[in-house]
């Protein structure tokens, strides 16, 4: 770390300990996320645990289903941290922008393959319809992965933008889609509902930094105070999943809106498969996957070499965690 950066975690880690008077009025903050799904449970225990409160800071958390929205939100100002995959924010740090990641949440791909009770193995999806959020995203990207490992070529797939998972699955149930790419729990609901599961995006490609926590760098190096705080609240929030599971389990119940023995399976199953991470930590090796997949396709250009470092700051994540210690 470079003397500035070891003097603005100081110098922030001291600010974002310091005793706050009653009066302060708390500072308010917009986040956002593409769907109500699974991944923003650490932020909704710190709203329910008062984590955010702790830190003076008062979150309002906007669903936004269009990337390129999320994207022109964080660079107006207008929102000040999204939680969502990192694609955008590496497109725009490699031109010189000042989208940084924060901070990691979904570490490994947390999706399942579902697709209607007709379609049984890979082979049956040649010509079926199958819906994604966008067709650059990365759960496009993964379908094309798992499509080609099963000796299926990606011209042999029609996919379809649709927008987020609860979407989805609505279209899904409605036979508007045949297959679709779902995150736990509603690959547990489709599956009780008698739609096949085909597999885990994972074991196709286990490296796949899939949600990070994203901010506009200006913006948080002129509010370290508030941006290490948030941090680190939703760590808190990451870490309570695995110290109170059952009760992480209610809280993210309530908020998908689903069954908590789901919520208590989801859980569960996304800490035995290493998909999410307790300390935020984000992998290097997961971002550097979707760099390469983007250089594939010509979004980002393909003599850009991966710095890790260009397209993260690690001095709000550095100074949340050893606060939390």
């Amino acid at each position: 770390m470079s003397i500035r950066n070891f003097r603005l975690v100081a110098l922030a880690a001291l600010i974002a300990v310091a005793h706050v008077p009653a009066a302060r009025t708390a500072d308010a903050v917009n986040v956002v996320t593409p769907s109500i799904v699974i991944f923003a449970t650490p932020y909704w225990i710190a709203e329910h645990q008062g984590y955010f409160k702790d830190e003076d800071i008062a979150p309002t958390l906007d669903i936004e289903p269009n990337g390129r929205r999320i994207t022109e939100r964080l660079l107006s100002g207008a929102t000040q941290f999204s939680l969502v995959g990192p694609d955008a924010v590496l497109i725009d740090a490699t031109q010189g922008g000042p989208l940084r990641i924060l901070a990691g949440i979904v570490r490994k791909p947390p999706l399942f393959l579902i697709a209607k009770s007709s379609i049984k193995i890979f082979a049956d999806l040649r010509g079926a319809n199958i819906g994604a959020l966008s067709l650059t995203e990365g759960s496009s990207k993964l379908l094309i992965k798992m499509a080609k490992a099963e000796g299926i070529a990606a011209a042999d797939l029609k996919i379809s933008a649709v927008g987020g998972a609860p979407a989805r699955q609505n279209l899904l149930k409605d036979g508007k889609i045949d297959a679709g790419m779902q995150p736990l729990p509603l690959n547990l609901e489709a599956e009780a509902l008698g739609f096949n599961n085909l597999g885990w995006a994972g074991k196709y490609e286990p490296d796949w930094q899939f949600t990070t926590v994203n901010s506009n760098g200006d913006w948080a190096r002129k509010n370290p105070r508030v941006a290490i705080g948030f941090v680190r609240a939703l760590l808190r929030g990451q870490q309570f999943i695995w110290s109170n599971p059952d009760q992480a389990a209610r809280i993210a119940a309530d908020a998908l809106k689903t069954d908590v023995g789901l919520a208590q399976r989801s859980l569960a199953e996304a800490i035995r498969l290493g998909i999410l991470d307790p300390r935020l930590d984000w992998s290097e090796l997961g971002l550097q996957r979707i760099y390469e997949n983007m250089q594939a396709d010509g979004t980002i250009p393909a003599d850009r070499k991966f710095e890790l470092g260009k397209v993260t700051d690690a001095v709000y994540l550095r100074a949340a965690q050893a606060a939390a210690k």
